[in-house]
């Protein structure tokens, strides 16, 4: 596990108050598993950091789209702030590494489980928050969440943005996602797909889950076909 000095570092933000970075990257089975006081886990920040997100990423959809309806803003605001959103932001800081996990939930693969990390991510923003107000908190969302929105949202929204550009070269073409292999013990699995149309694959992807990997296949499909059409 990586020193707490090391993700302020990466973050570029320094607490004055380490208790509550502490707090932030401690989970529940760490807490149970040394018998340590019932909210001395970083859950209560999470709930904070979660509504911090929301207004932040609210106010940055509104102002960065002006002419979408509210409906819009609405689904995109989702995709962002979602739970593969945030642990693929946790993943860019290496925030699992960070984390205290009860011995347990480390042995299967903890650290690596979008769950635990993208609540990890909503924990920090809350201790942010807390040590240094609401303006290192909106900085610190901008900087890693809300950074290279385009590539993000084509990523998070790959399966339904191939299958509009596959409808609209034929729209009787329908995709097919297939999981080719699957390697490792059951609480740490890699998945890989592929994406075919008409029996030509588009694109390959892995992934922790099935899903995952489809996705990431959409993602790689969407590259291949723009670079064909250059």
């Amino acid at each position: 596990m990586r020193s707490m000095e090391q993700l302020q570092e990466t973050v570029q933000y320094h607490f004055r108050d380490s208790g509550l970075l502490r707090l932030a990257l401690t989970h529940s089975s760490y807490n149970n598993e040394h018998h340590q006081e019932r909210l001395q886990n970083n859950e209560r920040l999470e709930f904070l950091g979660d509504a911090v997100l929301e207004l932040v990423s609210s106010d940055f959809l509104f102002h960065r789209y002006p002419d979408k309806p509210e409906g819009e803003m609405t689904k995109l605001r989702a995709s962002l702030v979602c739970e593969p959103s945030l642990a693929y932001c946790a993943r860019d800081i290496s925030l699992g590494e960070y984390l205290y996990l009860g011995k347990g939930e480390d042995a299967t693969g903890g650290r690596n489980r979008d769950s635990i990390t993208s609540d990890a991510m909503e924990a920090l923003i809350g201790a942010i928050y807390l040590d240094g107000g609401f303006a290192s908190a909106k900085e610190f969302i901008l900087k890693y969440i809300l950074n290279d929105l385009e590539n993000k949202q084509l990523f998070y929204d790959s399966k339904t943005i191939l299958q509009e550009m596959v409808q609209k070269e034929d729209s009787q073409e329908c995709l097919v996602y297939e999981i080719l292999d699957e390697v490792g013990p059951d609480h740490d699995k890699q998945f890989l797909a592929c994406v075919t149309v008409e029996g030509r694959e588009l694109g390959r992807g892995k992934g922790r889950t099935k899903k995952a990997a489809q996705q990431m296949a959409a993602y790689q499909a969407i590259l291949h076909l723009r670079a064909g059409r250059k």
